[in-house]
């Protein structure tokens, strides 16, 4: 059995453990893309961190999901990184 496979039981099963599994992957999505981007300009943390004012700490605490970040403080991380965030309607069967 994959992960994959594991997961998707998982989710048939058991409806918390869906919504939480659903959670994580949305936040992970999130992280990745920030991180992909911000290494793919060549910024490093501390760089990001001094332009967006905040500490070094803050944005590793982030990336290494330690910590989720307010609305304001991914936006800011998102602006200095070319980023957009996009809301979509969930899908009915959530």
């Amino acid at each position: 059995m994959t992960w994959e496979d594991y997961k998707e039981n998982v989710k048939a099963e058991d409806e918390m453990a869906k919504k939480e599994i659903e959670e994580a992957e949305e936040r992970a999505y999130i992280v990745s893309a920030l991180i992909k981007k911000r290494n793919e300009l060549g910024i490093s943390q501390r760089e990001l961190a001094r332009m967006c004012d905040m500490p070094q700490s803050s944005v590793a605490r982030i990336e290494s999901y330690k910590t989720s970040p307010n609305l304001d403080t991914l936006l800011k991380l998102f602006q200095h990184l070319n980023l957009n965030l996009t809301v979509t309607p969930a899908p009915t069967n959530r």
